[in-house]
């Protein structure tokens, strides 16, 4: 998962990026960059880690222009390494950069045709640079000076036709505009933004409305499956629609884990979602234990706080904050390496014995991916004196990997895959556990204002809704995903140095 944004502004663009990105960090830990263009320079700056260590204020100076493109970047199969952090830049037709949320399951067949027949030269093993070369490759049989918005959205239709899988995409044309385009299930989240100023009308695209909001932007809109708009440095806003079928089914699990619960993601409100998660949740509880003897409702902070609240709700128990988290230490479940995602648990949470001692306590989570997080907050409740400790999932177990721009481990790190109720409940320590239905989530997120009626629920169900994921391509993903695989890679690669362009 990643989170992108693009402007088009009437002014410096540089700390407006940043400051979108800083909001979209839930986004991804990993690596982040910027591109910016002015007269026809262009600006990169790129580096690992956090928004905050990847820019500083020499860096800041040196993005200059009013038009640019942000990223942020957690790893997923086969793209971990700061050479491959985002946005991508080639240099033909034109000068192009693109920063992109999700993933390619054409990705290796799509680069075996640039190569062979294109006869472009591909430097990462990103997606996000196949993605890149095939727009290049579409613009560059336009074969004219100045590229128009039909000659963008000509090269789209194309490029439609090419790439399959789950994508947001913002891209930026030196010396013409901004590109953002969804593909054609609506995978992945992309927003459009507006605000006036004395100057003229600015232009905003980003992952979330969260961003738009921070930066006093209004939203105008979600961009559409399969639709592209083009701004141009003038800002002049043009759409389209280059896919004629689409069949609109956003990723369940952006309003499980990955959304702030502030965001409103195609017209359902991530809040409202979780809270109903929740009330379906305490439902089953009280079907399924109905004399249950739980004292205490307590959440695995922080994107578990609204479905935890509703079930306390609805049961009539006390809602307690057990855990005190460091606000310093990342999102567990994307970070990179097994290893580390363990040693961050105890770093990051630390029990509230008061809250824990003699009592029989009910914990609730977003999901439970690998178990092994899970394993060790139950084991924190227990040393703080908890009698049992049951634990409840918002979400359906996860059996399956995501295909669409999710790095979800192989399928054999999956707590779930091929264990039982019982078996998982056994691994992880609980004294009892229970899972949300599927058809209870799907409800839970459906609204009417969206005129959404089915989700991309393929980490949950196994169903891939594009229709092209084969046993074979989930067999190479479980190569590439695994734990061990992104070990191997790591030790051996050498450290890239932070590149530079524009300077």
């Amino acid at each position: 998962m990643c989170g992108i944004v693009g402007i088009v502004g009437k002014s410096p663009a540089n700390q407006r990026l940043y400051d979108a990105l800083t909001v979209l960090q839930h986004r991804g830990q990993d690596a982040a960059g910027i591109a910016t263009e002015s007269e026809g320079e262009l600006y990169v700056r790129k580096g690992s880690g956090l928004v905050r260590d990847a820019f500083q204020q020499p860096d800041m100076v040196e993005l200059r222009g009013n038009v640019g493109i942000g990223h942020v970047r957690y790893p997923t199969a086969g793209c971990d390494s700061a050479s491959e952090a985002q946005p991508f830049y080639v240099n033909a037709p034109y000068g192009i950069c693109l920063a992109h949320n999700g993933n390619l399951t054409n990705a290796v067949e799509l680069a075996e045709v640039l190569t062979r027949e294109d006869r472009r030269h591909l430097n990462t093993t990103s997606d996000s640079e196949v993605l890149l070369n095939v727009l290049a490759s579409e613009l560059q049989r336009i074969g004219t000076l100045r590229v128009t918005a039909g000659d963008v959205f000509a090269a789209l239709s194309a490029l439609y036709r090419r790439c399959r899988g789950g994508y947001a995409v913002v891209a930026m044309i030196i010396g013409h505009g901004i590109i953002g385009f969804r593909d054609p299930n609506g995978i992945r989240p992309l927003v459009l933004g507006q605000r006036e100023t004395p100057k003229g009308t600015e232009w905003m695209l980003a992952s979330e409305n969260v961003a738009l909001d921070m930066l006093a932007f209004k939203l105008v809109r979600n961009i559409g499956p399969g639709e592209a708009v083009f701004i141009d440095e003038q800002g002049h806003l043009h759409s389209q629609q280059c896919v004629a079928t689409v069949r609109h089914t956003p990723c369940i699990f952006e309003y499980v884990y990955f959304a702030r619960p502030d965001s409103i993601i195609d017209n359902i409100s991530v809040y409202r979602a979780r809270m109903r998660m929740g009330d379906r949740l305490a439902e089953k509880i009280l079907r399924e234990r109905p004399d249950h003897d739980i004292d205490v409702v307590i959440p695995i902070p922080d994107t578990s706080r609204t479905s935890a609240l509703q079930v306390a709700q609805r049961l009539g128990l006390k809602y307690r904050e057990g855990f005190t988290k460091n606000r310093y230490i990342g999102r567990t479940f994307i970070m990179p390496g097994q290893d580390m995602r363990q040693r961050s648990v105890r770093r990051k949470l630390n029990a509230i014995d008061f809250e824990f001692r003699g009592k029989d306590v009910l914990l609730v989570d977003d999901s439970i991916v690998r178990g092994t997080t899970s394993a060790q907050i139950i084991e924190l409740a227990r040393e703080a004196g908890a009698k049992k400790v049951y634990f409840a999932s918002a979400a359906p177990p996860v059996r399956f990997p995501n295909v669409y721009g999710i790095d979800m481990p192989a399928a054999s790190e999956l707590i779930a895959s091929g264990r039982s109720l019982e078996e998982i409940r056994g691994f992880i320590g609980a004294d009892w556990l229970i899972y949300q239905d599927l058809d209870d989530l799907v409800a839970a997120c459906r609204h009417d204002d969206a005129a959404i009626t089915e989700f991309d629920t393929s980490c949950f169900s196994g169903e891939y809704v594009t229709g092209d994921v084969t046993r074979e391509y989930l067999q190479r993903l479980q190569l590439e995903r695994s734990d061990e695989a992104k070990a191997r890679r790591s030790a051996g690669r050498r450290t890239p140095l932070r590149v530079v362009h524009g300077s």
